[in-house]
């Protein structure tokens, strides 16, 4: 059996950093790496939906992992997104995250076409060829992606060595437990969204990618710290906390990516610019929004930790 050890925990999706001029800022993915690793996080996910990878150029993408890479002093698992719409460019970002040392490569399926399931397998297995010496995870997201992983397809890519398992963004629960049971020991589910947390952890999940982990990271360290103790009401009353506090983020005209990083410059003094287009900024009266969810953060890490 396989250690998977690393991948089990709290891993937060990195987010997009730009500077004034709309450019990815080396300084700012190098400083938000920092933070991750002083928080104490088991890893990192980059280039994902968090990372507005949709809206990134490959070269965009590269920056982002070469500076993460750059900054992380051994302490932080890192999962690299490479998927594209072509092969052909998920093939380059696959290379190239493996020559820059990461652990795992994920990759969601094709989007726009509704492919078979065989052509969804033949994409991912010719994108895990590009880099044979990195562990490979299936990312789940039908909602967005418009096709999911079924029983049938998850078998055929289990054949592929380097898959050691799902990042489970659908939001049925009971996704992770079909995941757990087919896959058994050897493979790990991630829960994705963030609202059920402690549902996908207690549905079988080994760990959890998540877009808010980030602006928050000691409530989920501390969520998940509270499973491992078997305190569910702890577990329950810190969910319940992050999940209004999710809403409250939500609730802006302005992306839900563009709120997290003003609250963290708010609360952590972090400058990560704002969002790509066609993301919505922040307009005039999301300021009080940002105020408000950087406030009830800091008062649920008050109450909690």
């Amino acid at each position: 059996m396989r250690d998977l050890s690393k991948y089990q925990g709290v891993i937060p999706a990195f987010y997009a950093c730009f500077d004034e001029n709309g450019e990815i800022s080396p300084k700012a993915v190098q400083d938000l790496t920092r933070y991750f690793i002083n928080k104490g996080v088991k890893g990192v996910y980059v280039n994902g939906s968090s990372g507005e990878c949709i809206y990134l150029t490959p070269e965009q993408r590269k920056i982002v992992l070469e500076n993460v890479m750059a900054a992380n002093d051994g302490s932080l698992t890192v999962i690299a997104h490479v998927a594209c719409n072509s092969t052909q460019e998920s093939q380059e970002l696959a290379k190239h995250a493996e020559s820059l040392g990461v652990d795992a490569i994920a990759s969601i399926p094709p989007i726009y076409f509704k492919l078979p399931d065989h052509s969804i397998a033949k994409y991912w297995n010719d994108i895990s060829d590009a880099a044979p010496n990195t562990d490979f995870v299936i990312y789940n997201i039908p909602q967005l992606a418009g096709v999911a992983l079924t029983p049938s397809l998850y078998a055929e890519m289990r054949k592929n060595p380097r898959v050691i398992g799902v990042k489970n963004s659908s939001m049925p629960v009971q996704d992770i437990q079909m995941f757990v049971n087919d896959g058994g020991e050897d493979y790990i589910v991630f829960n994705g969204p963030d609202e059920q947390f402690i549902s996908g952890r207690l549905m079988g999940a080994k760990g959890g990618i998540g877009g808010t982990y980030g602006v928050m990271p000691e409530l989920f360290l501390k969520m998940n710290e509270a499973l491992e103790a078997r305190d569910w009401d702890l577990a329950k009353a810190i969910q319940y906390d992050v999940n209004n506090i999710i809403y409250k983020m939500c609730s802006a005209h302005g992306n839900m990516y563009a709120v997290i990083k003003a609250i963290l410059k708010e609360n952590e003094g972090l400058d990560l610019g704002s969002v790509a287009a066609p993301l919505a900024p922040l307009n005039e009266d999301d300021e009080k929004i940002v105020h408000e969810a950087a406030k009830m953060i800091r008062d649920a890490k008050a109450k909690y930790l």
